[in-house]
């Protein structure tokens, strides 16, 4: 859809909705107001470089509702939208409600993965992630290690399984021994990680033999495992064993989260899908990063390119 039929489409709703009634006296409250804007992005597709602003509620003729303006506006273009908000804070309505306290793009399941940056961190960043997916290899090169290096320990990041079994033939194994290694260590995890990022066509195998692949995987693991002085016995009873339980709970969590690719990012419940440029994830990260009072760090002009060679002097034919 385009940026201009998606905004008109935006005003059109916006128009059926206008209604008048009841007084509106709450006081913003600046955690609600982020949920808003996440899920208004979320459920309409704004694109990143859009701008979303809240507006104060007005009265509305449904009882128990307010009408909450939305301004999405890009540059000097812009456009009014009004949703319905309940008194209570509890539910955004638009000709379909959208549950603020309950929706899953706020309760990812995180527990007991391994973290990347500061565990402290007021802003996630969740990827599902796929081992096999070459977009997912492009989006970890621009997470790690510019995107960590840059927001140093103001951000975490945080990997869940999404294997693309159909297409993608050694996703799942990958995802299973990743896993081995993070039952024992996140550091070591996250070198696999890496490490299996970077190297997926040495995987796959000028043959692409699926037992190749499988040995490959194995192999790195108990290296990466050594490196890390793992307990080896303990990790050779999970890789052998390739229980898939975690990793099916996972694909089925982004089923519920409507995951149709890989990869997908949710930036404090804010979601990119696709191996987007680096400075649009940026811009993600740091509106998420402003909204829980913290100051992004100031994004640095890239470098001039080198200046051609002076040509030589003289009459050169």
């Amino acid at each position: 859809m385009s940026r201009i039929h998606f905004l008109a489409g935006l005003l059109a709703l916006g128009l059926a909705v206008g209604c008048k009634a009841q007084p509106a006296s709450q006081a913003p409250d600046p955690a609600l107001n982020r949920r808003i804007e996440v899920m208004v992005r979320s459920q309409f597709n704004v694109p990143q470089d859009f701008d979303v602003a809240l507006g104060p509620r007005q009265p509305s003729q449904l009882p128990g509702y307010d009408t909450l303006p939305v301004t999405l506006s890009q540059g000097a273009h812009h456009t009014v939208v009004d949703f319905l908000i309940s008194t209570d804070g509890k539910t955004l309505a638009r000709l379909e409600k959208f549950d603020l306290a309950h929706d899953p793009l706020f309760s990812i399941g995180v527990a007991g993965r391994p973290i990347r940056g500061n565990p402290a961190a007021k802003v996630t960043v969740i990827n599902f992630d796929d081992l096999e997916c070459p977009y997912c290899a492009r989006m970890h090169q621009t997470l790690f290690p510019a995107t960590l290096d840059h927001y140093k320990d103001t951000v975490r990041f945080i990997y869940k399984d999404d294997p693309l079994v159909e297409i993608h033939p050694w996703a799942m194994h990958a995802a299973v021994d990743a896993n081995c290694l993070g039952a024992q260590s996140g550091e070591v995890y996250w070198t696999f990680v890496d490490y299996i990022h970077s190297h997926g066509q040495q995987i796959n195998g000028e043959e692409r033999d699926i037992a190749k692949s499988f040995a490959a995987l194995d192999r790195i693991a108990r290296q990466e495992a050594t490196l890390g002085e793992l307990d080896g016995a303990r990790l050779d009873a999970c890789l052998a064993k390739q229980d898939e339980t975690q990793v099916r709970a996972s694909m089925k969590e982004a089923e519920s989260l409507k995951v149709e690719g890989t990869p997908a990012l949710f930036i404090d419940g804010e979601r990119i899908d696709g191996a987007l440029p680096q400075e649009q994830v940026w811009m993600v990260i740091d509106r998420a990063l402003r909204a829980a009072g913290v100051e992004p760090p100031p994004t640095l002009p890239a470098a001039p390119a080198p200046a051609a060679p002076a040509k030589p002097s003289g009459t050169g034919k």
